[in-house]
C-alpha cells in the first residue's frame, strides 16, 4: 500500500499542476483573442501558451476561501488591462521602428500592499503580460516588487510605475480580496465604505 502510495504522488502533483495551469491559459487564450480581435486557433494557442509562461514564472498558491468576486470591478481590470496592452504593444513596435534616441531603460523597486502571495504574484503577472514591464524579483518578507521598465520617460519615471503598480493592484483587490482585505490595505473603511478610486490611487 504504501508502494502505491508514493507511486501515485508524482501523478497527483502533476494533475495539482495542471489544474493551476489551466485557469491562467484559458484566461491569456480569451485575452489574446480579444487583443487581436479574431478568433483562431492560432491566437487561442499563442494566448494560451503566454498564460503557461506566465503561471511558470510566477506560480500560485491555492486560492484564498474568503476571496470575493465583484463582477463590476472584474470588468474594470479586464477593460484597463486590454487597453494597457494594447497601447504598449503599439508604443513598443512605434519605438522599434522609428529612428532616434534609444529609450532610457531602467529597474523600479515597488512595494505592494497585500501580503497575499496569490494577489501579489497576480499583480506581477499581469504587469508583466504589458509589454514595456517586466518583474525580475520578488522580496516577499518585505513584499516588494523589482520591474524592469524598457522606457522610463514615457511611463513617467519612477514615480510614475510605482503608481501605475499600486493602481493595478488596487483594481485587482477590489475584483477579488475580501473586504477584511481591502480594510487592511486603506481601498475600504472598517463600516463598508470603500476607499479612495482608482483615480485616486493613480495621481
Amino acid at each position: 500500500m504504501t508502494d502505491t502510495g508514493q507511486a501515485e504522488r508524482p501523478w497527483r502533483r502533476r494533475a495539482q499542476r495542471l489544474g493551476t495551469l489551466g485557469p491562467t491559459m484559458a484566461l491569456g487564450a480569451v485575452l489574446w483573442v480579444l487583443l487581436w480581435g479574431d478568433l483562431s486557433w492560432a491566437n487561442v494557442l499563442s494566448g494560451a501558451a503566454l498564460g503557461a509562461l506566465v503561471a511558470l514564472a510566477f506560480p500560485l498558491p491555492p486560492f484564498d476561501t474568503t476571496a470575493t468576486l465583484r463582477p463590476g470591478p472584474l470588468l474594470r481590470l479586464a477593460g484597463r488591462f486590454l487597453s494597457d496592452l494594447v497601447l504598449a504593444s503599439f508604443q513598443v513596435a512605434w519605438a522599434a521602428i522609428t529612428p532616434g534616441a534609444t529609450p532610457e531603460a531602467g529597474l523600479v523597486r515597488v512595494q505592494l500592499r497585500s501580503a497575499s502571495d496569490l494577489f501579489v504574484a497576480t499583480t506581477a503577472g499581469l504587469s508583466s503580460m504589458v509589454p514595456g514591464t517586466l518583474v525580475v524579483d520578488h522580496d516577499p518578507p518585505t513584499r516588494t516588487v523589482r520591474l524592469h521598465v524598457l522606457d522610463l520617460d514615457r511611463a513617467g519615471g519612477p514615480d510614475g510605475v510605482r503608481e501605475s503598480m499600486l493602481a493595478l493592484e488596487a483594481r485587482l483587490l477590489r475584483a477579488f480580496a475580501s473586504h477584511d482585505e481591502l480594510v487592511r490595505v486603506g481601498l475600504a473603511e472598517g463600516n463598508g465604505r470603500h476607499g479612495p478610486t482608482d483615480k485616486e490611487v493613480q495621481r
